[in-house]
């Protein structure tokens, strides 16, 4: 029997304190399973090994970190499911299973793939297969609205399955590609996954998404589960999230972005809502890890290399290779997607030209960082002078 819409209680507010509660329960579990993990994972042999092509670290290291998130997602979706506050978005949408299927799916893929590698076309299979039951159970982009008020374009049935897919893939796989350094792809999706819920809580007060919107509840099990393995995944890692890890926390992120800006249409006396549109939100939030795949795939079609081919032309390893030790670059990469996200935010909470002057001077402030900071300076300088001197410096 179908739930009656008109008994469900609407959510008249974006109660803080309900969120709050469910990403600190995600953080707890998550912190807690870890150690259980990593035991698992040394005891099944499931590690990555050294691999001067690919990674930095110099031993074997446990690779079970996302098994940890997904059971801190199911704790934390099922609490949330208990609240009145996420009452509709349970009771009025099938969308929550095909979300926990689809990320069964996606952990099982990067499991498998973190036991035994398997090739690039397979693992694709098992994404697009993920991304497939998001849309069966409802998961999908309706609409696409254009920034600057230019209007919105309605996403056709026949395209809906194929965009949403390639959507999730897309995501999944940025998130994957950013992960090589210690706990570099954890920041950047706390952060990300931070900004993106407060962009929700605005859409929310002014009535552009409903209470049965479950994107901004996933986007804090995102960044509640990132917190809690954050502890074990900072410089130095006791362990890593592996393929699993990483392309769960990329679904996480599609389906938050989809269901949010792929069905909010704002309304032009919304501040900054003329200027940007929901969907190109989360792009310019996740523009380190998106930009750095565009990047690689332009490289190495270029090149005539295989798309799908590991390597460290990233940028992360770009920035080792200037110089940088990798937690100052971690520090950079994830200031950077600080600073987009505080420009995406700035329209809707702090107006002005002030806000956005200061933020664009701290970003090309970074950038300057990275590219003259004085060690780097210093070493350019020593790899100028003769052998003898450079021995000493």
């Amino acid at each position: 029997m179908q739930p009656v819409r008109a008994q469900i209680p609407p959510a008249e507010t974006f109660a803080v304190t309900g969120y709050l509660a469910v990403i600190t329960l995600a953080a707890l579990v998550t912190f807690l399973l870890v150690p259980v993990a990593r035991s698992l994972a040394v005891r099944f042999s499931v590690l990555a090994e050294p691999d001067t092509q690919r990674r930095l670290h110099a031993k074997s290291m446990p690779l079970l970190g996302g098994a940890a998130m997904f059971f801190g997602f199911l704790g934390s979706l099922f609490f949330a499911s208990r609240l009145t506050q996420f009452h509709e978005m349970f009771v009025a949408t099938s969308e929550p299973i095909g979300i926990v299927l689809a990320a069964f799916l996606m952990l099982g893929v990067g499991l498998i793939d973190d036991k035994r590698p398997v090739s690039a076309p397979a693992k694709l299979a098992g994404q697009v297969l993920a991304g497939s039951v998001l849309y069966l159970f409802g998961t999908s982009l309706e609409v696409i609205t254009l920034p600057f008020s230019l209007g919105t374009i309605e996403i056709s049935a026949d395209l809906a399955p194929l965009i949403t897919v390639l959507w999730v893939v897309g995501m999944a796989n940025a998130i994957n590609l950013i992960d090589g350094l210690d706990g570099l792809a954890t920041g950047i999706v706390a952060i990300a996954s931070a900004a993106f819920l407060l962009y929700s809580h605005t859409l929310f007060d002014n009535q552009i998404i409903s209470g049965s919107n479950v994107g901004p509840l996933i986007a804090a099990i995102a960044l509640g589960v990132c917190l809690g393995f954050l502890p074990y995944n900072f410089s130095p890692a006791s362990i890593f999230m592996g393929d699993a890890g990483a392309l769960f926390l990329g679904l996480l992120l599609a389906v938050s972005t989809m269901v949010v800006g792929g069905r909010a249409i704002p309304d032009v006396t919304v501040k900054g809502s003329a200027i940007l549109s929901p969907l190109l939100i989360p792009l310019i939030i996740l523009a380190v890890p998106i930009g750095d795949v565009l990047r690689l795939i332009v490289t190495r079609i270029i090149k005539g290399s295989g798309v799908a081919t590991g390597n460290r032309d990233h940028l992360h390893y770009r920035l080792i290779e200037l110089g940088h030790g990798p937690r100052r670059t971690v520090f950079i990469l994830c200031a950077l997607t600080a600073i987009f996200s505080a420009l995406v935010l700035e329209p809707l909470f702090f107006p002005g030209w002030s806000a956005r002057l200061f933020l664009l001077t701290l970003l090309v402030a970074l950038v300057g960082f990275a590219v003259m900071h004085p060690d780097l300076r210093k070493q350019r300088r020593a790899n100028r002078l003769p052998e003898s001197n450079h021995s000493k410096s």
